[in-house]
């Protein structure tokens, strides 16, 4: 398998196990399932409400001996509503004390979207605060500390466009070492990877499956199947795996992360396998032609009369 190498000789494997939208009972036997099947990448975030449960399958696996931290790489993500530079640090102690780990291998801020403090989930455009009253670059700062006070070992951000980015990147010298972004053949985002990969910040994609499973609220009516579309199908076909496992290889190939989410042992399995074949320049380009910058996750639930975020991701 790729894996992705940070500057200070650090390496991710390019495949992870996603746990986003894992329930509640099923999310920790998702992990120890893949753990024992060699994956050695586990992406979480304070928000997904299942680290507390991930926790106790890292204490399992790790307590028994045969894995060891050190061989798995775990990231997690600030939520929206810990952007204020006292409540960063905090809210990362929150995340350790949940996954049961001592340090986290790679943290991300999880939106350039900020809620007040006591607000999960805004119902009004009161309950944001606009990136004037709390900028990136304070949030950042105190990503930049937990670095240095080992509680983790990389920073990054999320959801960043070109625009926000560079937004960041003006205001200090500690660029973002990671990007997690909507990644797949219908988003396939080159200019923001050619910008990350010019400033040397690594990129994740999520939804590499198209994110079928996420709440009905969250769909279009009409929003098109990955899994189901007949070039990626044909593909398959050709070289004998399935619809998921060329949409993760495209991603691998490329030169990404990819984290797809499962709690089915089969499906975890077979993700991994992606790893196993090569597409060909035929195979890449036609997939290449799929490319119509269709999000599945388009931020419009942050977008509220009253409020500052329009168009987050500048499209």
């Amino acid at each position: 398998m790729k894996t992705l190498k940070f500057k200070n000789g650090d390496h991710m494997d390019a495949i992870g196990l996603g746990t986003w939208k894992s329930e509640k009972g099923e999310v920790a036997n998702a992990v120890k399932i893949a753990l024992s099947n060699g994956y050695r990448h586990i992406d979480c975030a304070a928000t997904y409400g299942n680290e507390a449960e991930v926790g106790e399958a890292f204490a399992e696996v790790f307590g028994k001996g045969d894995i060891k931290r050190e061989d798995v790489w775990v990231t997690s993500k600030l939520w929206n509503n810990a952007h204020k530079k006292e409540d960063v640090i905090p809210a990362l102690k929150q995340t350790l004390k949940d996954l049961q780990l001592e340090y986290l291998d790679l943290y991300l801020i999880h939106w350039p979207v900020a809620f007040k403090p006591d607000v999960s989930f805004p119902e009004k455009a009161e309950d944001f605060l606009s990136l004037e009253e709390v900028p990136l670059i304070e949030t950042w700062k105190e990503m930049i500390k937990a670095k240095e006070q080992g509680l983790v070992k990389h920073i990054g951000v999320s959801n960043f466009s070109i625009e926000k980015l560079e937004e960041l990147m003006n205001d200090t010298d500690h660029l973002p070492e990671m990007n997690q972004v909507e990644l797949h053949p219908y988003l396939q985002q080159n200019k923001l990877l050619e910008f990350c990969s010019r400033n040397g910040i690594n990129v994740t994609g999520y939804s590499p499956l198209g994110s079928g499973d996420r709440s009905d609220e969250m769909k279009a009516d009409d929003e098109p199947s990955l899994l189901e579309n007949p070039v990626i199908n044909k593909i398959a076909k050709k070289h004998g795996a399935s619809a998921g496992q060329i949409l993760i290889k495209w991603s691998e190939q490329r030169g990404t992360a990819v984290i797809p989410k499962s709690t089915n042992e089969g499906r975890i399995k077979e993700n991994l396998q992606s790893a196993g074949f090569q597409l060909d320049e035929d195979d890449l380009k036609q997939i290449a032609d799929l490319d119509d910058h269709f999000r599945y996750v388009t931020g419009k639930f942050f977008e509220m009369e009253g409020n500052s975020y329009e168009n987050i991701y500048n499209d």
